[in-house]
């Protein structure tokens, strides 16, 4: 069912940077109630000026490293919940784009956002007594099709593909409807340079740029579209300022 984003509350992991930066900016567009931004940099400036964009919303930072234990990410959750009262929709957003850091490269990229939607079902599992609630899970296109020469990346972003494919499935269980946001080649820092695995192509990011590319605006803009769209399951496609949402073909079932 289409949302409305008016008067709801979000947490947005990694909101002030590149594409979450923007997308920060459109979603105040929405009249939010609360928007909660979790991430490591740290930037008052940018706090400041995104409040000024609607004095109206509430515009919130707290420091937060996506690789901490469950439980402190559990303890950090309750502060929010106890003050807010509700949380609507959850945005995953945290990235990293460096093959020579392979562990951080894992645990942000993937480990962190199981464990943050993980941390969130403690309140929001209808089997606990929750309301339930909505995942918006950032991937890649690399999800579907790697970037060869950045296999682990691309391979979390696989990861993170199926790991929300299954929290959609498990809706009718826990109540938590989930769907990911899969940027193609955005004009970021973090494609500017990055390092290839084992450096097999020490010019990828050159490479990549050659390419057509989409501007962090025209990504945030067919984000927040896809928010309010809120397709439970949506794989969407957002390249060269498009929204498509992608057909999984079904190779196989487990059956059960």
């Amino acid at each position: 069912m289409p949302l409305s984003l008016t008067n709801k509350n979000v947490i947005f992991v990694a909101g002030l940077g590149g594409i979450g930066l923007d997308t920060s900016k459109e979603l105040l567009k929405r009249d939010l109630k609360n928007l909660v931004i979790l991430d490591r940099i740290n930037n008052p400036a940018v706090i400041t000026e995104l409040q000024k964009i609607n004095p109206k919303v509430t515009v919130t930072f707290i420091p937060y490293d996506v690789t901490v234990p469950i439980a402190e990410t559990k303890k950090l959750l309750k502060t929010i919940f106890d003050k807010l009262k509700t949380v609507d929709i959850l945005i995953n957003g945290a990235g990293i784009l460096d093959d020579h850091k392979i562990e951080a490269t894992i645990a942000v990229n993937y480990t962190g956002l199981v464990n943050t939607t993980t941390a969130i079902l403690d309140f929001w599992d209808i089997r606990k007594g929750g309301p339930g609630g909505i995942i918006c899970n950032i991937g890649s296109v690399t999800g579907f099709n790697a970037i060869y020469q950045v296999p682990v990346y691309s391979g979390t972003k696989a990861a993170v593909v199926n790991f929300t494919s299954s929290l959609a499935k498990l809706a009718p269980i826990t109540g938590v409807t989930a769907y990911t946001v899969n940027p193609g080649i955005t004009r970021t820092t973090l494609v500017h340079k990055f390092n290839s695995w084992l450096d097999v192509e020490p010019k990828v990011a050159e490479k990549l740029l050659e390419h057509p590319t989409q501007t962090t605006q025209e990504c945030a803009t067919n984000f927040v579209k896809a928010i309010e769209l809120n397709k439970n399951g949506g794989l969407w496609f957002l390249d060269k300022g498009t929204l498509e949402d992608i057909e999984w073909k079904k190779y196989w079932d487990s059956g059960i």
